[in-house]
């Protein structure tokens, strides 16, 4: 997994926290051969900074799978979030797959 910070500096905390989510992908690692976490920290002059997060999964045929958005006023849980989003989408991908095996 590549992960990317814009507009600060990653944490081990925040890297760990990536690295405990990519587990939970492992059982599709069938389907995946990579992919890219972008996290970036967005300022408001009038509010906390919040985090938006952008997961890409790369599949074993090379295309490129966008994981809907997550954002939060808390890094780890956007990385759980889209985290989430990608479990849902693989889920649903390998149950598609099943079925066209039938």
């Amino acid at each position: 997994m590549q992960i990317v910070y814009l507009g600060f500096c990653g944490t081990t905390r925040l890297e760990g926290e990536a690295a405990a989510q990519l587990v939970r992908l492992e059982r599709y690692s069938g389907l995946l051969s990579n992919c890219h976490l972008a996290i970036e920290e967005i300022h408001s002059p009038s509010a906390k900074p919040t985090y938006e997060v952008r997961l890409d999964l790369i599949t074993r045929s090379r295309d490129l799978k966008p994981i809907e958005h997550c954002s939060s006023e808390n890094a780890e849980h956007a990385v759980r979030c889209a985290f989430d989003a990608a479990e849902r989408e693989l889920q649903a991908a390998e149950s598609a797959a099943k079925h066209r095996r039938q």
